[in-house]
């Protein structure tokens, strides 16, 4: 699996920590934001750089790093076809997966710690979609959300 990973200048010391995790579970890291800290960056760009890796099929997944989580999860989000979500916790980052095939890993550099990250990660990227009978018709819902706008 190829997953893309971005961090805005607050997420940017889980950067690395977050690829490793990747290559140590045996995948590929695709690094889509900048390559260096910059305070002036803006959270919507790394979300995008990274939704749009996955929605053009660069990588299956993805990871972004903000001071919270939630502004990157909530610009990635917005994107068609990305489903991102914040986890802090490895039971969310796993179970994101398999119940709602969230494609998309957001997690805030100032809430948890590098250790919390790379399990987090690990849990993310090691999960798979249950494809259970109640998860589509759940996701067909969310979906016509999105492409209604209500």
């Amino acid at each position: 699996m190829i997953v893309a990973v971005a961090a805005d200048h607050a997420g940017r010391p889980l950067l690395d920590v977050a690829a490793s995790a990747i290559e140590g579970a045996g995948h590929q890291v695709l690094t889509v934001g900048p390559s260096a800290a910059d305070p002036n960056d803006d959270y919507p760009d790394i979300a995008r750089a990274v939704g749009a890796a996955v929605v053009r099929g660069d990588a299956d997944r993805g990871v972004v790093i903000c001071g919270s989580g939630a502004g990157v999860s909530v610009a990635a989000s917005k994107m068609h076809g990305v489903r991102a979500a914040v986890a802090h916790d490895t039971y969310t980052a796993h179970q994101m997966v398999e119940h709602d095939n969230v494609n998309v890993l957001a997690i805030g550099a100032r809430v948890i710690g590098s250790e919390v990250a790379r399990e987090l990660v690990a849990a993310f990227v090691g999960a798979v979609f249950s494809n259970e009978e109640r998860h589509p018709p759940r996701l067909a819902k969310v979906d016509d959300i999105e492409s209604r706008g209500a």
